[in-house]
C-alpha cells in the first residue's frame, strides 16, 4: 500500500509556525512538494524538492508511485481542506492513504484579527473563478469572506459592488496574515475601487478581503420599500417600458413560473424572450450560485434588463439575439422560461429539449390559445412529461373606501419535465 502521504497546512510565518509534530514530518519525509514560497521556508532540507505548479492532473498518479518506496509530504497554504489541495488529493487517493495536517486558515486569522467571529459568514472563493454572480450570492449577508487572486483583487471586487449599489458594506483588506509584513485595514468600498486603477500597487497580492455590513446600514429595503428577498416581487419594483404593457411576466404568473421552473441553488438557466427581465433576475436570485441567462432580440428592452439586473443585485448575462440562434454558445440548461419566441415557439422548444439536463423543466407563458397549442404539441412531440395550469388572477382595486377585484387576462403556464 505504501508510507502514508503528509498533506501539511503551512502559513506566511514559515516553518517555526509549525506543530512540532508537523516540523518533524517534513524534516523526516524524501520528498517534499509545494508552491515556491512553501517551498522556500525549507532552505536546509535534505531531501528532494518537487515545485507544484499549472494543473493539478496526474498528481495523485505520482503521488501514489512516490509513496511506494519514499515517506512523502505535500506542502499547502492554511487549512489544506479550505479550498485548498486536500480535499482534492483524498478523494483521488482515497482518506486512508493521507493524512490532513491544517494550519491556521487566512480566513480564521483574518477573523481573529477583527476580534469577530466567522461562524456565520459567507465564505467565497474567487481564486481562479469568476467575479460574475457575487452580487446575487452574497446580497444580504452580514458578513463575508473573499478569497481573492491577481484578477480579482480587493480593487475590482470594491468597483464591482459599487456597480451593484452595494454601499453598505465596508471592506477589511488583509495582507500577507501571519508573516512579518502582516497589515490589516478598513476601507470603504469607493477607496478600495481607486486600487484597481492602473499603478496602483498598494496592497499586496496576498490577501483576504472581509465584507461587514456597517452598523445601522441594512440596504435590503432598497425597492421602494419592497425587501429584496423572497421571490415574485410587485410588478412596479420592476423598471419597464411604459405606457406598453405585457413586457413585463405578471406577478402572479412569475410566482407560478418559478415553482415550475423548479431550480437548484447552482441552477442553469435560459429566459428566452426575456422583455424587461423580471424573470431572469428573479431566477438569478434563487439559483444564486449557478448562471442565468437572458436573451432578447429587442435593443429597446436592453437598458431596462441592465437597470433590473442592478436594482435586484442579480448578475445575469443579457445577450441580445434571437431564439433558436442565440442559443448555440450557451451552455446547457437546467431549466428554460419561454416568454416570448417572435413566431419561432416550435423551433425553439425542439432546441431546448435536446439541450435540456436530465430532470431539467421548460415552462412556457402563453397569453393565446394558439401559443397554448402550439407549446402543447411541440413539448409532447419532443418527449417530455407536459402539465399546463391557466391561471386567472383578480388584484383588489379600492372603489369608495372599499374594495372590488379586478380581473386580469388569463395566462396558461405550460411546463415539460425531462
Amino acid at each position: 500500500m505504501g508510507n502514508l502521504i503528509h498533506i501539511i497546512g503551512i502559513g506566511e510565518d514559515g516553518a517555526g509556525g509549525l506543530a512540532p509534530y508537523s516540523l518533524r514530518k517534513v524534516l523526516e519525509s524524501e520528498v517534499l512538494l509545494g508552491g515556491e514560497r512553501q517551498l522556500a521556508f525549507f532552505n536546509g532540507y535534505a531531501g528532494e524538492k518537487r515545485v507544484l505548479k499549472g494543473g493539478l492532473g496526474g498528481l495523485p498518479e505520482r503521488l501514489k508511485v512516490l509513496s511506494q518506496t519514499q515517506s512523502v509530504v505535500v506542502l499547502a497554504s492554511g487549512d489544506p481542506l479550505f479550498f485548498g489541495i486536500a480535499g482534492y488529493l483524498s478523494s483521488r487517493l482515497g482518506a486512508e492513504r493521507v493524512e490532513v495536517i491544517p494550519h491556521y486558515s487566512s480566513v480564521q486569522l483574518a477573523f481573529a484579527r477583527l476580534g469577530d467571529s466567522w461562524q456565520d459568514a459567507e465564505l467565497v472563493s474567487l481564486h481562479g473563478r469568476p467575479l460574475s454572480g457575487l452580487a446575487q450570492r452574497i446580497d444580504g449577508k452580514a458578513k463575508v469572506a473573499l478569497l481573492t487572486d491577481e484578477t480579482n483583487t480587493p480593487g475590482r471586487i470594491a468597483a464591482y459592488l459599487l456597480e451593484f449599489g452595494m454601499t453598505e458594506y465596508e471592506a477589511y483588506v488583509c495582507e500577507r496574515l501571519g508573516g512579518p509584513q502582516e497589515r490589516c485595514r478598513l476601507w470603504t468600498l469607493a477607496e478600495l475601487a481607486l486600487e484597481q486603477e492602473p499603478g496602483a500597487a498598494n496592497i499586496a497580492a496576498l490577501n483576504v478581503v472581509i465584507l461587514r455590513r456597517k452598523q445601522g446600514d441594512d440596504a435590503a429595503g432598497d425597492l421602494n420599500g419592497q425587501q429584496r428577498r423572497g421571490f415574485a416581487y410587485p410588478d412596479e419594483a420592476f423598471q419597464q417600458r411604459k405606457p406598453e404593457r405585457g413586457l413585463i411576466t405578471k406577478r402572479e404568473v412569475r410566482a407560478l413560473v418559478l415553482s415550475e421552473l423548479n431550480l437548484a441553488e447552482d441552477a442553469v438557466v435560459w429566459d428566452i424572450g426575456s422583455g424587461s427581465g423580471a424573470v431572469a433576475a428573479e431566477c438569478a436570485r434563487i439559483a444564486r450560485l449557478g448562471k442565468v441567462y437572458a436573451l432578447e432580440k429587442g435593443a429597446e428592452n436592453l437598458p431596462n434588463m441592465e437597470a433590473n439586473r442592478h436594482r435586484f443585485r442579480a448578475d445575469f448575462t443579457i445577450i441580445q439575439a434571437k431564439a433558436p440562434e442565440g442559443l448555440a454558445q450557451l451552455p446547457d440548461p437546467d431549466a428554460v422560461f419561454i416568454g416570448g419566441s417572435g413566431g419561432e415557439l416550435a423551433a425553439i422548444i425542439a432546441h431546448c429539449a435536446v439541450r435540456l439536463r436530465p430532470l431539467g423543466r421548460i415552462v412556457v407563458g402563453a397569453i393565446t390559445i394558439e401559443t397554448l397549442h402550439g407549446s402543447l404539441e411541440a413539448l409532447r412531440q419532443a418527449g417530455l412529461a407536459v402539465e399546463v395550469t391557466m391561471l386567472q388572477a383578480s388584484r383588489g382595486k379600492p372603489i369608495l373606501g372599499m374594495t372590488r377585484f379586478e380581473g386580469m387576462n388569463p395566462v396558461y403556464v405550460v411546463s415539460g419535465r425531462k
